[in-house]
């Protein structure tokens, strides 16, 4: 399974999500018997990517506050 395809923090990935759509569009015997299989792998490994440069993101931005944080509570017990 994967995410909701078409949102804002998949942009990067809207022409292989484009070509999964029409693949999928070719009908249900198409679909059932595997011929979308190398658009959905493409599709996740898509999204695989774009999530993990998502979390790279968050995780320098959550360092850079606990950084302030602790810095804070420095000022806060040098001054008490």
């Amino acid at each position: 399974m994967h995410p909701h395809l078409h949102t804002k923090d998949n942009k990067g990935c809207e022409e292989v999500m484009q070509i999964l759509d029409e693949c999928h569009a070719r009908g249900f015997l198409y679909k059932a018997t595997g011929g979308c299989n190398a658009a959905k792998r493409d599709v996740n490994m898509c999204l695989r990517a774009e999530r993990l440069e998502r979390t790279a993101r968050n995780r320098e931005l959550a360092k850079k506050e606990r950084e302030k944080i602790k810095e804070k509570w420095k000022e806060i017990d040098m001054n008490s």
